[in-house]
């Protein structure tokens, strides 16, 4: 079967090359968003893993977890089905009974900002917490630890706050807000894997962060995430939150690794009731499979090779776009080395011309753009009626949503598809309009 499978493996190279993508042809090819970069390497570490039949979680989701807690130097890394499910987990882990007195409960409050990805603020709601809503900056899109502050209130716990499009936000400032106030604070890092923040990586600032293996992030498993911490605890309480609420710890194939199986009493169980259906939290199932951990260990080898052609294309554009009118571009936060998600662009309010206006030049130019997520989420009719705070006007906020959105510097992209972008904004703001 070795060599067979060798065989196999080298058709799957062979195939990769047959299918590669024809050269770019400007107003034709789309230049996207986003998306994958996946190379033939990538293609035989999913098909190996599907001969093997690992379908389930297995030694590569272990291995991809063992690697992503190092490359953070932190001590525990939990993979997911996505980076949504890991929001969810690392905030539900704050509401856990094993935290007593520190635990989250029903009424608290968590500040997040208004602009941005729901999925950040949907676990607060869903855990039957409050979110206290701050405004952003405009050209950094992030709140300042100013504003964190004054938000901060008798009911405030928790802090949750993501990176916007790769650009951090004074964390470790927002950091030492939340210690000074006894707050934990969550850093939804999945736009910002490789960003660094006084020399730091963010995702490390926090008592715990997310990250998203969607396509469109910086590495992909297709769909998969994964909750990072440096606490044990916590990191106990997610794996059990992640795997049904059981209590124990041994993987779905392994029986009794503890060698006390059935030596435990919980709850009102009776003695020696089997540890793997022992349930301490109510959970779920928010496992990732070996085929989508594989494709992530392949997808990890690039992932210094991807920042800096992120970095190296939002350069590109903002020295292109550089001066001209009726635009405010992006700005890196003092003191941070963006890995870049997403290039920004808010239409100066009063300008001669609608931000749909030159959204539609560039979508019928084939270059694709993104608003800026949900813009402020408080006027969705997902959250009409839902209890929220707002902490001061949310101003910017309302700014993105009328005015801003963003175009692509995935690593997909090449030179002339930016000098391509850089060319279709520049020809229409500087018409008569």
């Amino acid at each position: 079967m070795g060599n067979d499978k060798t065989e196999i493996l080298d058709l799957v190279r062979e195939y990769h090359r047959s299918n590669a993508s024809s050269g770019f042809v400007p107003g034709i090819t789309s230049v996207m968003a986003s998306g994958a970069v996946l190379d033939e390497e990538d293609r035989v570490a999913m098909v190996e893993a599907a001969l093997d039949l690992r379908i389930a979680a297995g030694p590569s989701s272990r291995k991809l977890e063992r690697a992503l807690a190092k490359y953070f130097g932190l001590r525990k890394a939990h993979l997911t089905n996505s980076g949504s499910s890991a929001n969810l987990l690392a905030l539900s882990s704050l509401t856990s009974p094993q935290l007593e007195d520190s635990r989250l409960v029903p009424g608290d409050e968590v500040v997040t900002v208004a602009a941005g990805f729901p999925t950040t603020v949907n676990p607060i709601l869903q855990n039957g917490l409050v979110p206290v809503f701050t405004d952003i900056e405009i050209g950094t899109y992030n709140p300042t630890p100013e504003r964190i502050e004054q938000a901060i209130g008798p009911r405030t716990r928790a802090i949750m706050v993501a990176h916007a499009l790769g650009n951090p936000y004074a964390v470790e400032e927002i950091a030492q807000i939340a210690d000074d106030h006894g707050l934990f604070l969550i850093e939804d890092n999945c736009d910002a894997l490789g960003s660094t923040y006084n020399g730091r990586l963010t995702g490390t600032f926090g008592d715990l962060a997310t990250e998203s293996f969607y396509p469109a992030h910086h590495i992909t498993m297709g769909e998969g995430g994964v909750v990072l911490t440096d606490n044990l605890a916590l990191a106990r309480i997610v794996e059990s939150m992640r795997d049904w609420g059981r209590d124990c710890w041994c993987e779905p194939a392994e029986d009794n690794r503890c060698f006390k199986r059935f030596e435990h009493q919980m709850g009102t169980l009776p003695a020696g009731y089997d540890h793997k259906y022992i349930f301490s939290h109510v959970g779920y199932n928010l496992k990732s499979t070996d085929v989508q951990a594989a494709l992530g260990l392949q997808q990890l080898t690039h992932i210094d090779e991807f920042g800096k052609a992120r970095r190296r294309n939002w350069a590109r554009l903002r020295e292109g776009l550089d001066g001209l009118p009726h635009l405010i571009l992006p700005e890196a936060t003092p003191g941070s080395d963006p890995s870049w998600f997403g290039f920004a662009i808010t239409v100066v309010p009063g300008a001669p011309f609608a931000p749909g206006a030159l959204i539609d030049h560039l979508e019928y130019s084939k270059v694709a753009t993104r608003r800026f997520f949900a813009g402020n989420l408080t006027r969705h009719p997902a959250y009409e009626g839902r209890e929220f705070r707002v902490s001061g006007p949310l101003t910017n906020s309302d700014i993105t949503t009328e005015s801003t959105f963003w175009i692509g510097v995935f690593p997909g992209l090449t030179d002339e598809m930016i000098d391509y972008s850089i060319s279709t904004v520049s020809e229409f703001v500087t018409l008569p309009h």
